[in-house]
């Protein structure tokens, strides 16, 4: 075997999605952090594939590159990326950098538990508790979020949905109007159901999600999701933008109060919990609780010889 480039990344998840955490990358000229995300797709491409791209990644998984901050109340500066470029903003990348970064000794712990990462959209804050070296629990807040339309019926298919704008646009639709549950014996069927919805909803390209809420339980303070990308692509957690869209939709529709904490599962058991944080006639905020697990840490080479050097990825 011969070694052209080798590169060392932890993979963490969060509620069953995962992120790959690279802080070796190639060193480029930047300015601001600002000014690297404009330029990382460019200048990062071969990595992006040979660190996101099957047979070392796969279609779901997430990177993370960790860099020193220029803000001086940050702990740690990061830019989000995925298969198709950078990313403003990552809800569980954020969980699970700060539990990379803790746990593997490059941080600190603070006696107030709380850090400060900095991305292209400012620096957010995060409380993080550690209990014999290892992050317990991880708190963060939302976005604002607005719900912008109810009861939107949907051509072709008897049922309707609403538009919520959290950190992506969504367009969340209730599981009454479907004739199964959402659990993992039933993933073709949901599947399915993903895809005709999607291809209902192919002319508005504004929409960047779609979910499925199981809101039966919601009293109890208890909900269930499936999210959809538009790609059909299932996301693997409950989804952080998710929780925040479905218990907005669900305040203005007067079905549930937030007086208390709700949990977000996802159809393969994983959750994360959702609080209240602050409500406007026509906006909320939220705190999500949630915790990310270090799932290992390798190093990935490039062989020039390999003929799969570039990857490939099975949706």
């Amino acid at each position: 075997m011969k070694i052209q480039k080798a590169y060392t990344a932890t993979d963490v998840h969060v509620a069953g999605e995962a992120f790959r955490i690279i802080k070796d990358a190639p060193f480029i000229h930047y300015q601001s952090l600002q000014q690297l995300d404009e330029k990382f797709t460019q200048s990062y491409a071969e990595e992006v594939r040979l660190l996101l791209n099957e047979p070392r990644g796969f279609a779901g998984l997430n990177g993370c590159l960790v860099v020193p901050p220029f803000s001086r109340e940050a702990d740690a500066a990061v830019v989000f990326f995925n298969h198709e470029g950078t990313v403003p903003y990552q809800y569980g990348g954020a969980v699970a950098v700060i539990t990379a970064l803790l746990e593997c000794g490059h941080l600190s712990p603070k006696e107030s538990n709380e850090y400060h990462l900095e991305t292209v959209n400012g620096v957010i804050s995060v409380q993080a508790v550690m209990k014999e070296d290892e992050v317990v629990s991880v708190k963060l807040n939302s976005k604002h979020v607005q719900v912008i339309k109810s009861n939107v019926k949907l051509a072709g298919i008897k049922t309707e949905y609403s538009l919520v704008q959290a950190d992506q646009l969504y367009a969340i639709f209730n599981k009454t109007d479907v004739p199964f549950e959402l659990v993992l014996d039933n993933l073709s069927q949901v599947q399915q159901w993903g895809q005709t919805v999607n291809g209902a909803l192919e002319q508005n390209e504004a929409i960047q999600r779609v979910v499925l809420l199981d809101d039966a339980d919601v009293s109890n303070g208890q909900m269930k999701t499936v999210t959809f990308r538009r790609d059909n692509f299932i996301v693997r957690s409950p989804g952080f933008g998710t929780a925040a869209a479905c218990c907005a939709s669900l305040l203005s529709g007067g079905l549930v109060s937030m007086k208390q904490p709700v949990q977000n599962e996802s159809i393969f058991n994983s959750f994360i919990t959702v609080e209240l944080a602050e409500q406007s006639e026509s906006r909320s905020k939220f705190t999500f609780t949630s915790r990310g697990f270090i799932t290992g840490m390798q190093t990935y080479v490039l062989d020039p010889t390999d003929p799969l050097a570039a990857g490939f990825l099975l949706k």
